[in-house]
C-alpha cells in the first residue's frame, strides 16, 4: 500500500500560513500553562475539572485502561442535568436558559428557573410510563424548546437517548430506531423547512417496532395526524404527570448516548459515549474553544439530530451557564437575511457553525452590512476543512471575532484539535493545535510520526468524551477504529502537523487523489479554485481514469448573479496556476446545488457516484436536500452532450 505521505504534494496556502495573533496576553499565558499541565499529568487535569462539577459520589481512580479499553472517574455517580440545570439555580435562577426562534415567527424563551420546572415534570411523566435507568429512548424531533426539555429529562432519569434528524425518510427512522430498540419515542406532527411542512409523525406511523411502547406527540406545526392507542400528547403528559422529583444517578462509564451515524454500507452504525464523559469533557472545552461564559448567548446552527448541536449548544452552553439559541428550519429562508437580523435582534455573542455556511454567505453578498453584528466575537467551526478565503472572508466581515476552526468526528464527541479563543494563535485554514488533555498525531501507515508532510491522523490517549463502542458491534468497534495502526484510534482523515504545532485537516483518506504520480488533497484543489471570485462553492472528486489511475473532476456552484461565460477556463487556469498542469481536471461541471448534509457538509460520495455509476449506490439518509440529485444527472448530462 502506497503510504499517504509518500509523493504527496504540501498545499502551498499551509507552506505560506503565519500565524495571526488575536490574543489577550494574561488568557494566553494562563491557558498555555493549563495546556501543559493537562499533557503532562493528565490524571490530575482531569480530576481538576471533574472536581469543579457536582457527583453524588466521587470516583475511585481518575482513569483505568487505555485505548481502546479506557474507563474514566470510574466508581463516580453523578447526574448530567444537575449539572446542566440546578448547578445554575443559585446565582442564575431568572437568567435565560434557551431563546427559540422559528421560520414561521414562532419565538419563545425560559429561564434557568422555568427549564427545572419543565424537566422535572417531563422526567415525572417518563418516569411514570415505564422508563428507568438505563432504559432507551429516542428523540425524533426539530430544533424546537420541547427537544431540549427532552435531552435534559433523559439526562435527569438516566436514560440512554439518541436524537434522530427530523428530516430522514421513514426508512432512515426505521433503520435507527429498530438498531437502538427505545422504549420510548418523542417526535412532533411536523415542522417547516424552507416554508414546507414536513411530516414527523406520519413518518413515524410508518415505520415497525417490536420495542416501541408509546410515542409521545409536540403539537408543533399544526398539521392533522392521526392520534393511535399507544399516542400520547406531549402537554397532556407534562400536566398530567405525578409531582415527584425523579432524579437518577449514573456510573461515569454507564452508557449516556448512542449517535448514529451512516456508512457506505446503508447501515448505520450507533456510537457509544459516556453522557457523564462527554459532560466533562465538553464542559471545559467549550469554555476555552468559545471563551464562553455566564453572560453569553450561544448560537450552534447546527441540527439537533447532529451531535455538534449537543456539544455546544446544549451541553457546552448549560454547563458554563450560558443562553443558548435555537432555531426550527433553514438559515437562508425567507431569505439570507436570516442568519444576520437573528444575530442582530438576540445580540449573539458565540456562533458555532459549518464552513458551509461561511460559504454559502460569501455566495450571498454583503447583506450583514444591513445589520450589526458586532455583537459576535467569536466564531467555532467543525464539520468539513475550512478553506482560507473562508477564513478571510470571515476575518473581513467580522472582524471583532475569534475564528476558531476546530476538528472533531461524532466518534470523538468533542473537538480535541482547536484554538483557545483570544490565547492561541490563528491561521487560516488550520484545525488549531491538541487541546486539553489529548494526543493527537499524524503518522505513516507503519505509524511513524510526520511532521511538515501529511499522513493518518490519530489519537494517541484516551480523553473522557470519545467513543466507548458501537452499539452491539462490539467487533466493528474493534476493527473498524483499532485495526488499522495497533494501539492508536485511527480517524480515517489525512492531515499535516506543521512546525508551529498547528494541524491542517486536508480530508478523508478517500479524498485524496493520487494524480500523476502526486498525491493531492481535494481541499488544496477547492482552495485554489476557491479564489476567484465567481465561485460561490466547490467541490473537487477523483474518478478513475485508464492511464492515471484517477483524474480530478470539479464540480462548482457560481455566486448569484456571477459572470459565468468563460468560468470553466478560468477554473482550469487557476488550478494550473496555483498547482500544476498535471492537475487540470478533466472536466468541469456547473451546479445550482451541491449535496449536502443537514450541518452543511458536501457530500463529495454523493457527487462520485452519480458521475460515475450514474445515481446513488450506498446509503443516502444523511442527504438533506434530495433534489439535488436530480440537478446533478442533469448538469452530469448536459457536460456530456
Amino acid at each position: 500500500m502506497l503510504s499517504i505521505a509518500m509523493s504527496y504534494d504540501v498545499p502551498d496556502f499551509i507552506i505560506k500560513s503565519e500565524e495571526i495573533k488575536m490574543v489577550d496576553e494574561n488568557k494566553s499565558r494562563d491557558f498555555m500553562k493549563l495546556l501543559e499541565f493537562s499533557k503532562s499529568n493528565p490524571d490530575r487535569f482531569w480530576d481538576q475539572i471533574a472536581s469543579e462539577l457536582r457527583w453524588k459520589k466521587r470516583w475511585n481512580s481518575v482513569m483505568e485502561g487505555s485505548l481502546p479499553d479506557f474507563k474514566f472517574f470510574t466508581g463516580g455517580y453523578m447526574n448530567v442535568a444537575e449539572n446542566l440545570i440546578d448547578r445554575n439555580l443559585e446565582d442564575g435562577y431568572n437568567r435565560l436558559a434557551l431563546i427559540f426562534e422559528s421560520e414561521t415567527g414562532k419565538s419563545s424563551a425560559y429561564t434557568y428557573g422555568m427549564l427545572q420546572s419543565i424537566v422535572d415534570r417531563l422526567a415525572s411523566a417518563l418516569h411514570s410510563l415505564g422508563v428507568r435507568r438505563g432504559d432507551r429512548v429516542s428523540i425524533f424531533l426539530p430544533n424546537i424548546p420541547e427537544t431540549l426539555f427532552s435531552v435534559l429529562a433523559c439526562y435527569r432519569i438516566g436514560a440512554v437517548f439518541n436524537t434522530i434528524f427530523s428530516g430522514f425518510s421513514a426508512q432512515a427512522l426505521e433503520n435507527r430506531v429498530s438498531h437502538f430498540g427505545p422504549k420510548i419515542l418523542i417526535t412532533a406532527d411536523g415542522t417547516y423547512r424552507r416554508g414546507k411542512l414536513v411530516e414527523l409523525k406520519n413518518k413515524v406511523d410508518q415505520i415497525r417496532s417490536v420495542t416501541v411502547e408509546k410515542v409521545l406527540v409536540v403539537r408543533n406545526a399544526g398539521n392533522e395526524i392521526t392520534m393511535k392507542d399507544r399516542d400520547i400528547d406531549f402537554n397532556e403528559a407534562l400536566q398530567s404527570a405525578p409531582e415527584e422529583n425523579v432524579r437518577e444517578y449514573v456510573e461515569a462509564n454507564d452508557p449516556g448516548i448512542v449517535f448514529y451515524t451512516s456508512g457506505t454500507t446503508g447501515k448505520p452504525k450507533g456510537v457509544v459515549l459516556s453522557g457523564v464523559g462527554f459532560l466533562v469533557n465538553n464542559y471545559v472545552y467549550a469554555r476555552h474553544h468559545l471563551d464562553l461564559k455566564a453572560s453569553d448567548i450561544l448560537w450552534c446552527t447546527a441540527d439537533i439530530g447532529w451531535l455538534t448541536m449537543h456539544i455546544w449548544g446544549i451541553v457546552g452552553a448549560l454547563s458554563n451557564g450560558s443562553t443558548t439559541l435555537f432555531y426550527e428550519g433553514a438559515m437562508d429562508y425567507p431569505s439570507i437575511d436570516t442568519f444576520y437580523r437573528i444575530i442582530e435582534k438576540y445580540r449573539v455573542t458565540k456562533v458555532f457553525t459549518a464552513p458551509t455556511l461561511i460559504r454559502m454567505l460569501m455566495r450571498y453578498g454583503d447583506p450583514e452590512r444591513k445589520y450589526d453584528v458586532s455583537s459576535v466575537n467569536v466564531i467555532g467551526l467543525v464539520g468539513e476543512p475550512l478553506n482560507p478565503e473562508a477564513w478571510n472572508w470571515m476575518h473581513d466581515h467580522f472582524p471583532s471575532a475569534y475564528i476558531n476552526n476546530t476538528w472533531g468526528q461524532t466518534e470523538t464527541a468533542g473537538t480535541p484539535l482547536a484554538g483557545s479563543a483570544f490565547a492561541t494563535g490563528m491561521k487560516p485554514g488550520s484545525s488549531g493545535i491538541e487541546f486539553l488533555g489529548s494526543q493527537v498525531d499524524v503518522v505513516d501507515d507503519s505509524g511513524n510520526p510526520l511532521t511538515g508532510v501529511p499522513g493518518n491522523l490519530v489519537i494517541r490517549r484516551p480523553i473522557p468524551m470519545m467513543i466507548r463502542d458501537l452499539w452491539n458491534e462490539h467487533d466493528r468497534f474493534l476493527r473498524e477504529y483499532y485495526g488499522k495502526i495497533p494501539g492508536v484510534y485511527y480517524t480515517y482523515d489525512v492531515a499535516l502537523k506543521d512546525s508551529d504545532g498547528h494541524f491542517w485537516v486536508l480530508g478523508r483518506n478517500d479524498d485524496v487523489i493520487n494524480v500523476a504520480g502526486h498525491r493531492l488533497s481535494t481541499m488544496e484543489m477547492e482552495s485554489v479554485v476557491a479564489e476567484i471570485d465567481s465561485v460561490a462553492e466547490c467541490a473537487v472528486i477523483g474518478v478513475p481514469d485508464e492511464i492515471k489511475g484517477l483524474v480530478p473532476v470539479v464540480f462548482i456552484m457560481p455566486k448569484n448573479n456571477a459572470r459565468i461565460d468563460g468560468i470553466e477556463e478560468d477554473v482550469a487556469r487557476k488550478i494550473e496556476e496555483g498547482i500544476g498542469r498535471f492537475a487540470r481536471p478533466s472536466s468541469i461541471i456547473l451546479v445550482d446545488e451541491m449535496p449536502k448534509t443537514p450541518s452543511g457538509k458536501i457530500l463529495r460520495r454523493f457527487l462520485r457516484e452519480v458521475y460515475v455509476h450514474g445515481d446513488i449506490v450506498g446509503d443516502r439518509t444523511g442527504l438533506e436536500n434530495p433534489s439535488s440529485i436530480e440537478k446533478l444527472k442533469s448538469a452530469i448530462l448536459k457536460k456530456a452532450s
